[in-house]
C-alpha cells in the first residue's frame, strides 16, 4: 500500500474508533452502529464508489473526467426508459453502460485528437450531457420497474448485505487486480507518471487514455443502474455535484493531481472516508454546510499532503 492510502487507512480507522465508541456510550443519541444506519451507509457507498472508481484510473492516468456525474444521469434515464417502453432491464442495463462507455470514449478522442486539456473537454461534456438529458426526457422524474430478478441482483441483500455493496466490493477486488495486479495497470501508472519514457519503451499512451476514458463513462453508467435500482426512480439533476465528490474522494484517498501515483485501496478508503463524515454530521444534525467546509478543507489537506510526499519522493 502506498504511503498516502496508508496514511488514509489510519485516518478511517480513528474515525471509526471515535464513532463506535460514541455509540456505545450514547447509543440512543448517537445511532451510528444502529441496523438502520449501517443499511443506508451500506446504500450510499456503492454509487460514489463506482464513480470514483472510474475516475480514479484515468486520473492514474493523467487526465479528468468531470462530466461523469452527467454521464450517470444520461444513461440512467436511457435505461429506465427503454424499460419502460418493455425492454427488459437485463438489455436496457448493458446498453447504458455501453452508452457510458462511447461518452468516455468520445471525450478522450477529442481529448486526444485535438491536444485539449481533459479538463476543458469533460466540463463541456458535464453541461452537455445534462442539457441531453433534458432534451431526451424533458425535467421530470423518470420511473424504474424493472423484472424481480434485476431488482434482487443489484438491489437486494444476501445474508444481510445489500447487494450494492457486494457489487462495490467486487469492482474494488477487480480494479485492484487490473491496476496493481497487470500490466495494464503498469501501462497506466507509466503513462500519467512519464508519458515521454513511457512511449519510448513502446507503451501505446493513447490507446492507455482512451481506455482509462472508457473506463471512466462505463463506471458511471454502472454507478447510474445501482443507484435507480435502488430507488426505482431517476431524478434529471441527480446526478449534479457527483463528479466533485468522486474527485475528491480520489485526492482525500492518496491519488496525485499530477497523474501516475494513487491505488484503488486509497480510492475506496477515500469513498468511505466522505460517507463516514457526511453519516456522522447528519447523526448530529449538523447544518449541510458542515459537511461541504469539513471535506473542502480535507481535500486541500491531502493535496498538500500527497505533494509533500511526492516531492520527498516517498510515494
Amino acid at each position: 500500500m502506498s504511503m498516502p492510502a496508508g496514511a488514509i487507512l489510519l485516518v478511517f480507522v480513528t474515525l471509526q474508533i471515535v464513532c463506535i465508541a460514541g455509540a456505545l456510550i450514547y447509543p440512543n443519541d448517537f445511532r451510528y452502529l444502529s441496523p438502520q444506519n449501517l443499511t443506508i451507509l451500506m446504500k450510499a457507498v456503492p454509487v460514489l464508489g463506482c464513480l470514483a472508481l472510474g475516475a480514479g484510473v484515468l486520473m492514474i492516468a493523467g487526465e479528468f473526467d468531470l462530466s461523469i456525474g452527467s454521464v450517470y444521469t444520461f444513461t440512467a434515464i436511457l435505461m429506465a426508459t427503454l424499460v419502460n417502453a418493455g425492454m427488459s432491464a437485463f438489455v436496457a442495463a448493458p446498453l447504458g453502460i455501453l452508452a457510458g462507455v462511447l461518452i468516455g470514449l468520445l471525450n478522450g478522442q477529442i481529448t486526444l485528437r485535438f491536444g485539449l486539456p481533459s479538463f476543458i473537454v469533460t466540463l463541456g461534456g458535464l453541461l452537455f450531457w445534462r442539457g441531453a438529458v433534458l432534451l431526451y426526457n424533458g425535467a421530470v422524474q423518470v420511473r424504474f420497474d424493472p423484472e424481480p430478478a434485476f431488482s434482487s441482483l443489484f438491489a437486494g441483500t444476501l445474508f444481510g448485505i445489500n447487494a450494492a455493496f457486494i457489487w462495490i466490493i467486487l469492482f474494488v477486488v477487480g480494479f485492484h487486480l487490473l491496476l496493481h495486479r497487470h500490466r495494464f495497470g503498469n501501462h497506466v501508472f507509466a503513462t500519467g507518471g512519464n508519458p515521454g519514457a513511457a512511449t519510448a519503451i513502446g507503451i501505446n499512451t493513447g490507446r492507455v487514455k482512451l481506455v482509462a476514458f472508457a473506463i471512466a463513462g462505463g463506471m458511471a453508467a454502472v454507478a447510474g443502474i445501482l443507484a435507480t435500482a435502488r430507488v426505482g426512480s431517476v431524478q434529471p439533476g441527480q446526478g449534479a455535484g457527483l463528479e466533485l465528490q468522486a474527485i475528491a474522494a480520489c485526492v482525500i484517498g492518496g491519488l496525485s493531481l499530477r497523474g501516475g501515483r494513487g491505488s484503488i485501496v486509497g480510492i475506496f478508503l477515500g469513498v468511505l472516508l466522505i460517507h463516514t463524515i457526511t453519516d456522522v454530521l447528519l447523526l448530529l444534525r449538523a447544518p449541510g454546510f458542515y459537511l461541504d467546509m469539513f471535506i473542502a478543507t480535507l481535500i486541500v489537506l491531502a493535496a498538500i499532503f500527497n505533494h509533500l510526499i511526492e516531492r520527498r519522493g516517498l510515494a
